[in-house]
């Protein structure tokens, strides 16, 4: 549950910002997402590592 503080004299666009922005941070919607189907351990681990390999090309500049 995601709690606002706002203040009265607060503009409503500027609450929705601050929700918009607390609800990403909390990645309720990649949890959602991940929750809706079960991946193997074993298929996690490999897109793990799939990612690390990429983010090493990139730092190393092999990846253009």
């Amino acid at each position: 549950m995601l709690i606002i503080d706002s203040k009265d004299c607060e503009n409503i666009d500027k609450a929705l910002k601050k929700y918009k922005k607390k609800y990403e941070k909390s990645r309720t919607l990649n949890q959602l997402r991940s929750r809706q189907a079960f991946t193997k351990p074993s298929v996690k681990r490999r897109t793990e590592v799939l990612k690390a390999i990429y983010r090493q090309q990139l730092m190393t500049g092999q990846l253009d």
